[in-house]
């Protein structure tokens, strides 16, 4: 019986890089603006919201449906645009023992970007589904981020 398992993806992004990678390193806390999938975000324990001591609450809705957990940030990596996020709590605990989300972030040879997401999970018992549903979240996301990201660019002439 196997219980754990990795789910990865990999999308091209308009935005920069160091553009997309800078919402999740210093403004995490302006999610629920860019995305629509994301319906609230707030301070759970601590007072910065990329502190690694920081516990947030999130509410969300996969596959049509609110889910609520708590995250904490596990590693941050500036240097080479990664961050990993342990999430617990709330409809996770329900069906995982653990819950990893990480993103890399790449830039292109022309200015944009590729985003890489990672989950790891280790699920409570073998009747419960990967967490695929997380993973078309997190690519919508990606894609509402980046729209969004690139609206508030300047044309430059």
């Amino acid at each position: 019986m196997v219980l754990s398992g990795k789910l990865i993806t990999e999308l091209g992004i308009k935005t920069s890089a160091e553009k997309f990678y800078k919402l999740f390193a210093e403004e995490l806390h302006e999610a629920q603006v860019h995305c629509e999938r994301v319906h609230h975000t707030k301070l759970h324990e601590g007072e910065d919201w990329h502190d690694t001591d920081t516990v947030k609450h999130w509410t969300y809705v996969i596959d049509g449906e609110v889910h609520t957990c708590y995250e904490s940030i596990e590693e941050v990596d500036k240097q080479n645009k990664r961050n990993t996020w342990k999430l617990f709590g709330g409809d996770i605990d329900k069906h995982y023992k653990v819950f990893k989300m990480t993103l890399e972030v790449t830039d292109k040879a022309d200015g944009t970007g590729v985003v890489k997401w990672i989950i790891e999970y280790e699920k409570l018992n073998e009747d419960i589904d990967p967490p695929n549903g997380y993973m078309d979240y997190l690519n919508k996301c990606t894609r509402d981020i980046d729209a969004h990201l690139i609206k508030g660019e300047k044309v430059v002439v």
